[in-house]
């Protein structure tokens, strides 16, 4: 079952678990991925936790000693989320040792409310830093104008930092300028630059969902023959960019201090329209240093039915600007596509947190000690 994993890890692929839970920590779930499905880290956003809070009892116990110490909501969550990431990254510890630090990792994120606002996005990731306290750690920023200075600031601090919400080729290359920033200031300020380590999340399925949506409205058979395309073309391209900046000159001076590239993580790559096959985002974004972080049903698929083939990433450049250049001679506006998907994804993490809130505080509730 695990051959067409062990294919994607064995081309430079690292594969990361777009999912935690208490009940996946303590049932030995997650300690059995790593060791038969080739998973050597671990992504989590609100609305993952979200959905474990709210179901099942494996948060009952702390839930109901965080109720008898009248804890506010927020503290509450930070308790419950910060924990499961604890537990998390001392399992995969072994995998951060044997790697040298650059897997092993267990992302968790600023509050999404804060998205807009830098210096608050920099004292909650300190925050978060501390209270995990793991070197396995990735702090998850969102990829805004405002927490761009904030990427530089926390790593130019020595944080490790994932990266998320990057949906355009010219964000992502804010983005991998705002990384060498802050090695830039760590060195200057004396920090061992091979312990910080970074990701940069680069957004796949949503790209498609959005612009085949336009195409639709648009019709006709050269729309219909672009659709599917636009995701891979773009990631692919973000891909180049990274190539780029990593050979360039002003990373040479840090490669020399001893520093990290920040390795492109495709992010949402499970696969929404039933048309496309539902490995699509795995099969066809091989290339080296990368990291694809998989839901546990599109991680299940690729060991079922993923068609792994060696790099299918290199080459591709000019057919994918090809195929973005196609999109936009039918009407469909690339800038107008991926700022809207940057600010709905801000906003559906924010409806997360919201929804997390609810839920924990309605869990604090029924779990609260009676009076007298």
């Amino acid at each position: 079952m695990t051959d067409a994993l062990k294919r994607l890890s064995d081309e430079g692929v690292a594969i990361w678990l777009d999912d935690l839970s208490r009940t996946r920590i303590t049932s030995g779930n997650l300690a059995e991925l790593i060791d038969q499905s080739h998973v050597v880290g671990v992504t989590t956003n609100p609305s993952i936790f979200q959905k474990a809070i709210s179901q099942g009892h494996g948060y009952d116990q702390q839930l109901t000693d965080l109720a008898t110490r009248k804890v506010t909501v927020d503290e509450a969550i930070r308790m419950i989320t910060t924990a499961d990431v604890r537990d998390a990254a001392d399992i995969l510890r072994p995998v951060f040792d044997a790697t040298g630090g650059q897997d092993g990792r267990v992302s968790i994120e600023v509050d999404p409310r804060l998205a807009h606002h830098t210096e608050a996005t920099i004292a909650e990731a300190k925050q978060l830093a501390w209270l995990v306290d793991r070197p396995n750690t990735l702090i998850k920023i969102p990829a805004t104008k405002a927490g761009l200075p904030a990427i530089t600031e926390v790593i130019g601090k020595g944080i490790s930092v994932n990266v998320t919400l990057i949906f355009s080729l010219e964000r992502y290359r804010e983005v991998m300028d705002a990384y060498l920033a802050g090695l830039e200031k760590a060195k200057a300020a004396g920090l061992d630059l091979s312990k910080i380590h970074s990701v940069a999340s680069f957004f796949v399925s949503r790209v498609d969902t959005e612009i085949d949506k336009r195409l639709d409205a648009i019709g006709g058979d050269a729309a219909k023959a672009a659709k599917g395309k636009s995701a891979l073309a773009n990631a692919r391209l973000a891909y180049e960019a990274y190539e780029e900046v990593f050979a360039g000159a002003r990373w040479a001076a840090l490669d020399k201090a001893q520093a990290n590239k920040q390795r492109p993580l495709w992010a949402s790559t499970g696969v929404k329209d039933p048309d496309l096959k539902d490995t699509l985002y795995v099969d066809e974004l091989v290339a080296p240093n990368t990291v694809n972080t998989m839901p546990e049903a599109t991680l299940d698929a690729v060991a079922d039915h993923g068609e792994i083939s060696g790099n299918t990433v290199a080459g591709s450049y000019d057919r994918a600007r090809a195929d973005l250049d196609a999109i936009k001679e039918l009407g469909v506006g690339y800038d107008d596509v991926v700022q809207l998907l940057e600010d709905e994804g801000v906003e559906k993490f924010e409806a997360a947190w919201i929804d997390l809130l609810n839920s924990t505080e309605a869990e604090l509730k029924r779990l609260a000690p009676s009076e007298g």
